[in-house]
């Protein structure tokens, strides 16, 4: 009688994330410290000039890395400006970037709230009425082929000045409608597609069940419809919100306003101060993974709730 062959147990070993993050991460800043040396060279070579100094290497590259106005900062410059623009300012200041991005957070949400409101009526009214598909739904997608450029400031000066100028609004508050003005265009448009496509993702033979229990229009949406949706929506919302982010920063450019982060990437390029900007892009960056984050984790946990896959 023959032994019994043994049992083979397969462990199936999903590669870990923070490997493949952590030397993705380091070829770019391998290729942002050359970058810096490569652009700033020039710029070092004149200062040893003037100095009538013949620099070595190691001094060469440790000037490259170290201006004070740089065409492209290292990235331990940036890292430096945006410590002392954090821990060692207080919230309250206008030296602070924590004020500055809450300045621009503020006019982001209030944009994307409104935007998502907006585009998930003018889905809903899409789906239900075929005639506003063919008459509104061309308009929808020719109102995102302007560039925000060239529309943010006749938004923001035609909104500031009927705001401020006609109804006596305070400058303030002006200013921080225009801006959810431009945040609500653009966040409204990835909200209507996306939702028009969840609208219409339930099968044929499920709506077909609906119309067999004799459920109405609103009973087939509330049912079925919008539960289908919702993967659509906190999809679309978090491109929403990131180019509600990115509204909102332009926003600040046409009004001359002294606060947010479009402002302080104004007054970096006024001062020719490069590393203030980077600072500023990067703060940006990362409010915008944040807001991003939490939208998606919102949209899992509902999701979840549910009882969805997602």
């Amino acid at each position: 009688m023959s032994a019994a062959a043994p049992t083979v147990r397969r462990i199936d070993r999903k590669p870990g994330k923070l490997v493949p993050v952590l030397v993705v991460t380091l070829a770019i800043l391998a290729i942002w410290y050359a970058g810096a040396y490569w652009m700033n060279r020039s710029l070092a070579l004149d200062v040893f000039a003037r100095q009538k100094v013949v620099p070595t290497t190691e001094q060469l590259v440790d000037a490259t890395w170290s201006m004070e106005r740089p065409l492209l900062p290292a990235p331990h410059q940036i890292a430096v400006e945006v410590w002392k623009t954090t821990a060692d300012q207080k919230i309250t200041s206008k030296r602070s970037l924590v004020y500055h991005a809450w300045v621009t957070l503020s006019a982001t949400l209030a944009g994307f709230v409104s935007g998502t409101l907006l585009g998930i009526l003018l889905a809903i009214g899409i789906v239900h009425v075929a005639s506003l598909e063919k008459s509104l739904m061309p308009w929808i997608i020719a109102s995102q082929t302007i560039p925000i450029v060239a529309i943010a400031p006749m938004i923001v000066v035609v909104g500031y000045n009927l705001l401020n100028g006609q109804l006596g609004v305070s400058t303030d508050a002006s200013r921080f409608i225009a801006k959810a003005m431009i945040s609500t265009y653009l966040s409204f448009f990835p909200i209507t597609v996306g939702l028009v496509k969840g609208f219409r993702s339930p099968e044929i033979m499920h709506l077909d069940l609906m119309r067999t229990y004799s459920a109405s229009r609103a009973q087939t949406f509330w049912k079925l419809r919008l539960p289908a949706a919702m993967p659509y929506l906190f999809t679309s919302m978090q491109v929403a919100i990131a180019i509600s982010l990115v509204g909102a920063i332009v926003g600040e450019m046409p009004t001359g306003a002294s606060a947010g982060i479009g402002a302080r990437l104004l007054a970096g390029s006024y001062y020719g101060q490069t590393i203030q900007i980077w600072s500023a892009l990067f703060a940006a960056s990362l409010l915008a993974a944040i807001l991003v984050w939490m939208v998606g984790l919102g949209g899992t946990a509902v999701v979840k709730r549910m009882g969805m896959a997602r």
